[in-house]
């Protein structure tokens, strides 16, 4: 790893995405592939429908080009098990996302798969992941971030992965609620892993990966700002999210996860919260959940929501790379 490596993984994932997207986006808009927005959402939202969506079908493009591209310039079998499990995650949470995507399209309307059509995809995915680290005999222990301490799992290792892989899908797929919002947040995310990729000398190609994802992100950035002229839909953010729990997983900072991912954690306990006090109490603890609707609601422009949740993802990574360094 080196300081080449990184300039060109993030140009050329960057310019794929900014590239391809004048391209794409019109296409989109021909195929009527628009969004359509929750009628239980916020107002002001109503004006997104139509919003060409499934651009992340552009991000995933971008990341697998560049992560095979350097891969193969830093002499690094394609074939290895490292590699093949972070594009598997990413093209198999990107298809059931896609899958999604395409049922929200074809019906016009905010539903896709069911609830446990896509839960039932993305363990099957989790259950393929583990199967292909236990041939590897992969180490199944966990560290206590801060501390020498670790805490052999040895079969819960399994139940462990995929409580991860399917929680981190979820997690970011919520985040992904105003323009440009998961875009930000997931690229500062995806940095802080490939910093600790550097920093603890790990395999290569999790520092190239991590690269590609900042570079696509900031690439689609470009159109998914305020005002977005396109979303990446479930198509990209199930495939981040799975994305995201697999660098965690094969960096062994599987707890680190919680930290780097908490404003996906925060996203998604607000929704947990809100659901159970509804349910006991019949009362809404928050306007509306996810968390960034709340905000929405209480009068905040969505780019101050959003430049906020930025600037807390930053500070979540910031604490992440010190609690690590400093163990």
């Amino acid at each position: 790893m080196n300081t080449t490596t990184l300039i060109l993984t993030l140009g050329i994932a960057f310019l794929l995405t900014v590239l391809l997207s004048p391209v794409f986006i019109p296409f989109l808009k021909r195929l009527k592939f628009g969004q359509s927005i929750r009628e239980e959402g916020p107002q002001s939202h109503m004006k997104k429908t139509g919003t060409p969506t499934m651009g992340g079908l552009m991000i995933i493009f971008s990341i697998v080009i560049t992560t095979i591209i350097m891969v193969i310039k830093a002499e690094i079998s394609i074939l290895s098990y490292e590699v093949g499990l972070l594009l598997f995650v990413l093209l198999g949470y990107g298809l059931l996302g896609f899958l999604d995507d395409y049922i929200k399209v074809v019906k016009k309307r905010n539903l896709g798969l069911t609830s446990k059509q896509k839960l039932i995809g993305q363990i099957l995915i989790a259950i393929v992941f583990y199967v292909v680290l236990k041939m590897q005999n992969f180490d199944t222990s966990i560290g206590i971030p801060g501390t020498a301490f670790d805490i052999e799992l040895g079969w819960f290792y399994a139940v462990l992965i995929i409580v991860m892989l399917v929680g981190a899908s979820n997690a970011v797929n919520l985040t992904d609620g105003l323009d440009g919002l998961l875009a930000g947040t997931a690229a500062v995310a995806f940095l802080a892993f490939a910093a600790l990729a550097w920093i603890n000398d790990l395999d290569t190609s999790i520092f190239i990966f991590s690269i590609s994802v900042v570079g696509a992100l900031l690439g689609f950035l470009v159109f998914n700002k305020h005002p977005a002229k396109v979303f990446m839909g479930d198509t990209g953010s199930l495939a981040l999210g799975g994305a995201i729990a697999t660098i965690a997983i094969l960096s062994k900072l599987e707890i680190l996860l919680v930290i780097i991912g908490g404003v996906f954690v925060i996203e998604t306990l607000s929704v947990m919260i809100q659901v159970i006090s509804f349910k006991t109490t019949g009362k809404r603890v928050f306007k509306m959940s996810p968390l960034h609707h709340h905000y929405e609601l209480k009068g905040w422009s969505e780019w101050k929501v959003v430049t906020t949740f930025w600037i807390v993802g930053l500070l979540f990574a910031l604490l992440a790379i010190y609690i690590e360094v400093s163990s």
